[in-house]
Formats: structure tokens, sequence, C-alpha cells
């Protein structure tokens, strides 16, 4: 078992308060993500649970027991850095035989541990070689496999790809999703890239500014973020934000977005939602693929005008003029001719989230389209 709890947990460097009354379970075996923007404390509490760094006040439990005045040597754990720190003078052999090497196990048991780390990590050819004769890829497989041949309770990485192009990030992304399933290690990931984190985790923990923000699988962040951060710092495009104003017109609800726009329909039960919810500013939230676009006059759309087309190949992102507004929206590649075309476009009422823009949290208001 390697259940790892984080409770209550206090960091200060000098008069910063870096982490916040951090509460968090990891599961035995769980992949986790902790995910944020730089200096958001998320490589503070890794280091933290790793022994790397005290904390002022609160609790780090690894299977039950409090390990706060343990050493790091003495927890268990194996910690991947970022730029890999390899020992330069020895062969990727010699480097990931060290841990064992230094608790005195026998050459034969040492043997048999590298050459099954190293296949199932695939640089069985490369073990002969030394770090400068190696790819930052295969040095980073040197690197996990030193942490792996040893079998620790859990598995610490601190944004181990950052130092990796585009390419080898999406092999290594695919290996270690590979290595975690196939060695059923606990794994505490940080990373700020939202990609990895959401290809990765069973479940993301976001933070920001030492606060813990949300936690949930992916698909929880994704389509039910807990607050405007979460919303926006998840998801690529990001989730286009615009404050709003919501009147009931018969039997549906009319929502714009500012003054001058032409106001989008929705169920009428949405004006009944956000009475209940008492919010007095409404902020609204819908990601790209939920803003609908027709090239014809179609019944429930408003017309608009495209400000700029992004081509990603697959599809295409384009810029709606709505009133002063821009609306991101995602459609087929080519679907909007030019610049300057007029389309019409309406908002996904079940893609659509509310938020009370003076708290910036989620008022959970989830609606069905067509419903009233």
């Amino acid at each position: 078992m390697a259940e790892i709890i984080l409770r209550d947990i206090e960091k200060y460097f000098g008069a910063v308060y870096v982490i916040r009354k951090l509460n968090l379970t990891i599961k035995h075996r769980e992949f986790v993500v902790l995910l944020g923007p730089s200096g958001c404390g998320k490589t503070t509490t890794l280091r933290a649970v790793a022994g790397l760094e005290d904390v002022d006040s609160g609790d780090i439990l690894i299977d039950g027991k409090p390990v706060q005045q343990l050493e790091a040597g003495d927890r268990d754990i194996a910690f991947v850095f970022q730029l890999f720190a390899l020992y330069p003078h020895l062969t990727a052999y010699e480097n990931i035989a060290f841990p064992l090497r230094a608790t005195s196990e026998s050459k034969a048991s040492v043997e048999a541990k590298v050459r099954a780390v190293a296949k199932s990590l695939q640089i069985e050819h490369l073990l002969g070689k030394r770090p400068s004769a190696l790819a930052g890829g295969d040095m980073q497989r040197v690197a996990i496999g030193r942490a792996l041949v040893r079998r620790p309770k859990a598995m610490l990485m601190d944004e181990p790809m950052g130092a990796l192009d585009a390419k080898l990030r999406e092999e290594m992304r695919t290996e270690l999703k590979r290595l975690h399933l196939e060695n059923e290690s606990t794994t505490v990931y940080v990373t700020h890239d939202q990609v990895e984190a959401m290809s990765l985790a069973d479940r993301i923990a976001i933070m920001n500014e030492g606060v813990l923000q949300q936690v949930g699988t992916p698909d929880d962040v994704y389509h039910r973020p807990a607050n405007l951060f979460v919303a926006q710092f998840v998801g690529s495009p990001v989730m286009n934000i615009a404050a709003a104003n919501v009147k009931a017109d018969g039997s549906r609800s009319l929502l714009a977005l500012g003054k001058g726009a032409a106001p989008f329909e929705f169920p009428k039960s949405l004006i009944r939602h956000l009475s209940d919810a008492k919010a007095n500013d409404l902020t609204v939230g819908i990601r790209p693929e939920g803003v609908l676009v027709s090239q014809t006059e179609t019944a429930g759309y408003v017309p608009v005008t495209a400000h700029l087309i992004e081509p990603l190949g697959a599809y295409d992102i384009v810029d709606l003029k709505v009133g002063a507004q821009l609306v991101r929206a995602r459609t087929a590649s080519g679907y909007v001719s030019k610049v300057g075309a007029r389309v019409w476009a309406r908002l996904d009422p079940a893609q659509t989230h509310f938020f009370d823009t003076r708290t910036t949290d989620s008022l959970r208001i989830r609606l069905v389209d067509g419903a009233h």
C-alpha cells in the first residue's frame, strides 16, 4: 500500500505564504497530477512529500504513518527531477544500479533488476553509454529507470518532460502511462502543462497561489470547473468568459453578452436557477466547441461576424464578433470562408457555465438544451 495523505499543510518562505491549508488524499496506485501556473506551490508540495522541504504545520502521512520527522531517504519514495540529475561519469547501467548498490544488494539481484527495468523502458541498447552520449528523452528514461528499479512505495515527478521537445514529450506521455499501469505504483506528477495533466492523470489537483482550487478526474475539471480560474486554466483554446445579463421573455430566457449584442436564447428554467443561486453579477463561460455556428440564417441563432480565423488542420478556431464581445468558436476546417464573413451562432445551453462574478465560484447550473 502507498496512500499519501496531506492534512492542513502550510508552508512559508519568509513572509510568503506558499502552501495554504492544503488537504489532499492520493490513493494507492493512483496517478495524481498537481497542475498550476509557475509559483502556485505545486513543486513545494511535491518536495514536502519527498522530505526535501519542511512544512510549517500540518501532517503528511504515508500508509497512515506521519513522516514529517523522517529524512527523505527513509520515506521509501523515488523522485524524478526535470533536469535528469544523472551521474555524468557513470554509464546508464551504473546510474540505474546506483540505488541498489547503495543498499548492498547482491550482484545477481542488481543485474536482474536493472535489466528488467531497462527492458520495460526500452533502453537495453543504451546501458553501456554515458549520459553525454544520450539524447534528452533517453536520459529521462534512465532517470526514471533509476527511480523505478528499487520498487519504491511512490513515484514523485517534478516536470520530468519540461526539457524535452514536443515530439519526445508525446512519446514520453505514452511511456509514463504504460509504466504506471505496469508497475502499479502511486504516482504524483507536477506540471504546468494542462495537456500532460489531462492525458496522464487519474485525478488532477489544480493549485493557484498556494490554494487547492479543485480535485477531480480530467472529465470533471474540464466539463465541471469549480471556479473561473479552473475554467480558464484547463482547456486549449481557453474557455470564453464574459459578463452577461439575463431576462425572461415568455417561454424562454434571453442572455446578452454586454450592451448592444443580440441576445442568445436559453431555456426558461435559467431564470429560476439564477434566482435560486442569488447571484447578483453573472459571468458566463463556454468552451469554443459549445459555440455552434451556421452558414445560413437559422432559428435560435444570432447574426455575427468572423473577426479572425485560426486554421489548425483538422479544425479552425474562429473569433466571432458578438456586439463588442469576441467569442471563439471551433468549426470544421474551412467552414467559415473568410474574415468578415457573416454567419450565425448560438451558445449551447448544455455546455454553458455560470459563475458568480464576485466570488468567481461556479453556480453549478446545468441546463439541458431545449429544456423549459
